[in-house]
């Protein structure tokens, strides 16, 4: 890794243990200030409302707290990831495989959970321990003003949330699918065929699961139960453009089961086998940060609607309305679902 993506990952390892020692004093403090401010990418960092995350590893999650710091290992440093989006987010891996920490640079994003989602995404992951909700087991925040987090060099907030390719071997033939309804309008897609845009900005646009998962009644019933409880909240507070991230495991993979920090018994994280016994199947819903009230989101919807005056394209993903949004994002699940009642039948395609 590079110093920039060193010195962020020892930042977010610090802020995991805690190990950031406090100024006793006034005076301290001051020349703490002073000194952190002139940091360009190793940042102070510390876990914001820690206690409402301990509850949810401890009593929902049963995650052991001593694993769970064993897998931010002091001597060494996580494992920087590719670019995996538009964000502009930094991505680490533990070395583990457990855990994925993702920044979240755009402060629309990070106030948003921050202050609108937080405390009813906790409740409803007690409430719902088998909610499709991305498990996010903590929020790192900056605690001291420094020049690299003013002038973006450094982000400022990250999440730290569970690996869904926990267990995967390093050259493995698992197949990833970030999914959205892709009926919406995409410029880069969309504005003179997608001339406009180079294969590399197109490459980043929502993934299409040509395919179907073949489950049991049983196990689509309650995949829908589960992804319209879920996607309820998120309309609730106003977001929209989040994702389904899919996972298709071959069933001659060998499961390393006890890298799977959760120990839940076969959920859709760790994974659901298909009624043909050809595939296993993860998933869960990332990316419900974008939020309909927060001013860009405002803006971007003024400008799409000054767009189709002129080109009736329709709204994006995130200028769209919530439940319009969810509409779709519900019916794009349906359609990536068939139901087989036994393993002797032929499958139904679910209406």
């Amino acid at each position: 890794m590079g110093r920039r993506q060193t010195q962020i990952s020892r930042s977010i390892v610090t802020a995991i243990h805690g190990e950031e020692p406090k100024p006793k004093n006034a005076i301290n403090r001051i020349i703490r200030s002073i000194r952190t401010f002139f940091y360009i990418y190793g940042l102070i960092l510390v876990k914001y409302r820690p206690e409402l995350f301990q509850k949810l590893r401890d009593n929902v999650w049963n995650i052991i707290d001593s694993e769970y710091h064993s897998s931010f290992e002091t001597d060494h440093d996580l494992r920087a990831m590719g670019d995996m989006g538009y964000s502009g987010s930094t991505f680490f891996n533990t070395t583990d495989d457990r855990y994925i920490i993702k920044s979240v640079p755009r402060v629309f994003e990070h106030s948003f959970f921050r202050d609108d989602l937080l405390e009813p995404y906790i409740s409803h992951m007690e409430s719902n321990p088998d909610s499709l909700l991305v498990r996010i087991t903590d929020f790192l925040a900056w605690s001291y003003k420094s020049l690299g987090g003013i002038l973006g060099f450094a982000p400022t907030y990250h999440l730290v949330m569970e690996n869904l390719l926990h267990g995967q071997s390093e050259y493995s033939d698992w197949e990833t699918f970030d999914l959205k309804p892709n009926s919406y309008f995409f410029p880069e897609r969309d504005i003179a065929g997608g001339r406009l845009a180079s294969q590399a900005t197109k490459s980043k646009l929502a993934d299409k699961f040509d395919d179907k998962m073949l489950l049991s009644r049983e196990d689509a019933d309650r995949f829908f139960a589960r992804l319209e409880k879920d996607t309820e909240l998120l309309a609730h507070y106003n977001a929209v453009d989040y994702s389904l991230m899919l996972v298709r495991i071959p069933r001659t993979t060998q499961l390393t089961a006890p890298s799977d920090p959760f120990r839940d018994p076969p959920t859709w994280r760790t994974g659901i086998p298909s009624q043909d016994n050809k595939y296993v199947f993860r998933a869960t819903i990332l990316d419900f940060f974008w939020a309909k009230h927060k001013v860009h989101a405002k803006m971007m919807t003024l400008l799409i609607k000054a767009w189709n005056l002129v080109d009736r394209q329709g709204p994006m993903s995130i200028t769209t309305t919530p439940d319009e949004y969810r509409t779709r994002f519900l019916d794009m699940c349906q359609e990536i679902v068939a139901v087989r009642e036994n393993r002797n039948e032929e499958s139904e395609a679910v209406s």
